[in-house]
């Protein structure tokens, strides 16, 4: 007999009483299971809601504060070439250290010993004036006057034996080509007589063809000669008579000029025994002028000294001694005590950039270690191209930016002075 029929047997009303006990504790234990998925599943919908940004990352590039220097001559010396480097890249140099020397250097150095000297030539000038004239000066004044007239009569008689020789030439030259020219058209007629004749011969068959065409060819020899004849006649003319026309002309001008020195030295031996306050006046507006041009030209050297504009750092040489200055100048100049960093900062993250806010910056290529930091000092009002491209060849070459300056001390300074655009990576803490 089976064990279960030995169990006693209950009442129908118990039986029910235990499938109700069973129910409710199957429906209890599904609430609590339902509740604890609905917790996780809040506790999970809680995890992945997007958490505020503190930070706003873009890539940058280091660089002066103040503005990137292109250290150049005037430009009164366009194409000027440089003959001395004084600078190498990386040196610090002061305000007005000479950076470099123009090729002009030497020559306007001797243009400025020669001001010098002009200067001390009307001073000497102006010291004799104020003494006045001495007996020997006047004796040389006398001199002077009676030289200038020697000359004149001397010159007046030079320049009407050329001209007698001139016309002379012309006379005889001419007289010889009218003559050879009179013999060549005698021959010119022979030769058409000739011709004519030898032409009816021909028609009447009584010489050769050959015969005709010689008697042709002296013909025309001889007009060629009667015409080179009458051409060198007239150039002969023309010319001996341009030659005359300039002696007379010279002659002219040479008396014209002697009677001007003369007459200037006759009023210089009027005056030069007199020290008058006009011949004072103009002396020393002789040294003014001189002392003015000294001035002038110690300006001109100093162009050819190109000097730093203010204490900095030489950043890179774009023409060395020997090379003609482009557009580039001739070094990049810039204050590397004080560098900051240009942070492009994409167009959708420039609302969370405020001024003052810390920045961390690191070396995109290791150009230095670990991490620096700066502080925002100014943001940009105009929204542009990338210019600092990402190593990754993935990433977005035509993004919108905004440039934020994030400026550092000096101590942070000096550690990458030497590391003008360089590519940073820059992280600004919201």
């Amino acid at each position: 007999m089976d064990k279960l029929d030995k169990l006693p047997k209950l009442p129908l009303n118990n039986k029910l009483i235990i499938a109700f006990c069973l129910g409710g504790l199957a429906l209890v234990m599904g609430t609590t299971i339902y509740s604890l998925n609905q917790a996780n599943s809040k506790e999970e919908t809680e995890t992945i809601k997007p958490q505020p940004i503190k930070a706003v990352t873009a890539l940058g590039r280091i660089e002066p504060q103040g503005q990137m220097i292109q250290v150049a001559p005037s430009p009164e010396l366009g194409g000027a070439k440089i003959t001395r480097l004084l600078v190498a890249e990386g040196d610090r140099v002061t305000a007005g250290q000479t950076i470099a020397l123009l090729d002009n250097h030497r020559r306007a150095k001797a243009a400025l010993e020669v001001a010098r000297q002009e200067v001390k030539v009307a001073q000497a000038d102006l010291a004799i004036i104020q003494a006045g004239a001495k007996q020997g000066d006047i004796n040389a004044q006398v001199a002077n006057l009676q030289q200038f007239k020697a000359e004149l009569e001397g010159e007046i008689v030079a320049n009407e034996a050329e001209v007698a020789r001139l016309q002379a030439q012309l006379g005889t030259e001419s007289l010889e080509k009218q003559a050879t020219t009179e013999r060549l058209q005698a021959e010119l007629r022979n030769a058409a007589s000739e011709f004519k004749r030898y032409q009816q011969l021909g028609q009447q068959g009584v010489i050769s063809a050959s015969e005709l065409d010689s008697r042709r060819l002296t013909l025309d020899t001889a007009k060629t000669a009667v015409a080179e004849a009458q051409a060198s006649y007239h150039r002969t003319r023309t010319t001996l008579q341009q030659q005359i026309n300039q002696a007379q002309a010279i002659a002219l001008q040479n008396k014209n000029t002697l009677q001007q020195q003369i007459s200037g030295a006759e009023a210089t031996l009027a005056s030069v025994g007199e020290v008058r306050e006009v011949d004072v006046i103009k002396a020393q507006a002789e040294v003014d002028k001189a002392i003015a041009s000294l001035r002038q030209t110690e300006e001109d050297l100093e162009l050819t000294n190109v000097k730093a504009p203010s204490d900095g750092q030489i950043i890179k040489i774009n023409a060395y001694p020997g090379e003609q200055v482009g557009d580039e100048g001739i070094v990049e100049f810039a204050q590397t005590s004080k560098m900051m960093v240009v942070a492009e900062v994409y167009e959708s993250d420039i609302g969370q950039v405020k001024v003052g806010q810390v920045a961390n910056i690191a070396s995109e290529t290791g150009a230095f270690e670990g991490e620096i930091t700066g502080k925002v000092s100014q943001i940009g009002l105009k929204i542009g191209k990338q210019d600092v491209l990402s190593t990754d060849p993935a990433a977005d070459v035509d993004s919108r930016v905004v440039e934020v300056k994030i400026y550092l001390d000096e101590e942070t300074s000096s550690r990458i002075a030497s590391l003008t655009n360089s590519k940073a990576i820059v992280k600004i803490n919201l």
